[in-house]
């Protein structure tokens, strides 16, 4: 039922903005060819002007798709939403621009800027619109379906407050029944723990419940199997909370494998036409890359050859995809005996590196012939940056999670690194970012990394 709610209440927004766009459209159309500006290019033809509003109707809710318009989101404010909106509606006109740039004949500019401010105001009062009115729904108390939740633990309070942070679709959590007596008459997530389990039926009688939602721990699931055969006499929807949360860490979720149904714990957060477009999008940009960064390249293997001893290129184990070791490539900036004594972390203050390495590090020029170990599939521009597996059984055990950044391929530059979580910062902190990456790529997102990074990002006092 949730997941139906969901969508349904999805699909309205969809719908809602595929109406404002056409409208928008129809507006700017008139706008600009009704006599207010000068034409001199002529009108364009229906046919032409039909394809531009149906690649208007496809780019821009699949751009609001990406930038999480169509996701619930409680705490976002109006002026949130509204921000959000302005970017997205941005990206998707340059985007639009765009293909009609390289795939036909350019349309109207003026038609498009017109359209464009249309197309935001009318989407955004329309948003405006359906907060007020959901807003005043929820507030009347309309069409509510109440929900009984059978468990007082961390599993129940993460189900109130999931509940709750979804009140649009109408549900609200009027009770909770404990596995604990001495905790009756308690709240848990603001909610007042009214019974005992073992009242359930006398609860049921006594008060109208539309759904009962059973989230009890793992050590109490003994307990679940009477429960259900209570519950089977009932007409009331019931539904179960896997114990789980704790065990889920990346893309987890619940899957269907021919008809059986399936809890994933970990999985693979690029996989499928995905892994294909971040493979073609780091080859075409690495290629660009190589080409615009020869002559610096070729200067900067001058000067390692010059002013010190030793190969101008140096090659360094790290770990990458999937915990395998590859060799990663940089131009050297540290004496050849720099490691006689054992590996060891970079620091501000490095004696072992060279004049010209000083500079090359602090300008991150060092790390430009790793365009090359994204050609060969060892890395990709954007990821986590890649540690040495020396490094790596320690804080594997050291900090919860750190496996699961292997999930992807180290990149040249990442989420952390553009926020200034480089050198000896916190390695907590720096997990957290590369977690948030994973958890939220897309190729938008990359392309802002690489912009940021472009920008001055690799620029950082802690770039040694």
């Amino acid at each position: 039922m949730f997941g139906r709610l969901q969508r349904f209440y999805t699909s309205i927004k969809v719908a809602a903005d595929a109406g404002m766009l056409a409208v928008a459209f129809v507006l700017a159309y008139f706008t600009r060819f009704s006599g207010v500006f000068p034409i001199t290019e002529g009108i364009p033809p229906p046919a032409e002007t039909f394809v531009s509003l149906v690649m208007v109707l496809v780019i821009f809710p699949m751009t609001f798709q990406r930038a999480r318009l169509y996701a619930t989101n409680r705490a976002r404010s109006h002026m949130g939403e509204l921000f959000e909106l302005f970017k997205a509606t941005i990206t998707a006109t340059l985007v639009l621009v765009a293909v009609t740039y390289f795939i036909r004949e350019r349309y109207s500019r003026l038609t498009l800027a017109i359209f464009v401010v249309y197309a935001f105001t009318l989407i955004a009062l329309s948003r405006m619109f359906m907060r007020h009115l959901l807003s005043e729904v929820r507030r009347r108390g309309y069409n509510l379906k109440s929900i009984l939740v059978i468990g007082e633990e961390e599993l129940g309070l993460r189900t109130i407050e999931t509940v709750e942070s979804h009140r649009e679709l109408g549900f609200r959590v009027t009770g909770v029944l404990a596995l604990k007596e001495e905790k009756v008459g308690q709240w848990v997530g603001g909610v007042r723990v009214v019974g005992h389990v073992a009242g359930v039926e006398a609860y049921l009688d006594a008060h109208p419940v539309d759904q009962v939602i059973i989230a009890v721990p793992l050590e109490d699931q003994a307990r679940v199997k009477p429960l259900m055969e209570q519950l089977a006499l009932r007409t009331v929807d019931v539904k179960v909370v896997p114990d789980l949360y704790q065990y889920i860490t990346l893309y987890g979720g619940l899957e269907e494998f021919g008809g059986l149904p399936i809890i994933s714990l970990q999985g693979d957060p690029m996989d499928g036409w995905s892994r294909v477009a971040k493979r073609v999008f780091d080859v075409l940009f690495s290629l660009v890359a190589i080409a615009l960064s020869a002559p610096t390249m070729v200067l900067t293997a001058l000067l390692v050859r010059l002013t010190s001893k030793g190969p101008i290129l140096y090659r360094q184990e790290r770990m990458g995809m999937d915990g395998r070791t590859f060799s990663i490539l940089k131009f050297r900036t540290m004496r050849v005996d720099a490691e006689v004594h054992g590996a060891t972390m970079a620091s501000a203050v490095d004696a072992r590196r060279t004049p010209v390495g000083t500079f090359l590090r602090k300008y991150s020029l060092d790390e430009l012939p790793q365009f090359f170990n994204v050609l060969r599939g060892d890395m990709s521009l954007v990821g986590p940056r890649p540690e040495r597996p020396v490094f790596i059984e320690e804080f594997k055990r050291q900090i919860p999670r750190y496996h699961l950044r292997h999930k992807v391929k180290a990149g040249i530059t990442g989420w952390a690194q553009i926020n200034g979580l480089r050198g000896q910062t916190s390695i907590q902190k720096r997990i957290e970012y590369d977690l948030y990456y994973i958890e939220n790529w897309s190729l938008l997102m990359d392309l802002k990394i690489l912009l940021r990074t472009a920008l001055g990002g690799f620029l950082s006092k802690n770039a040694y």
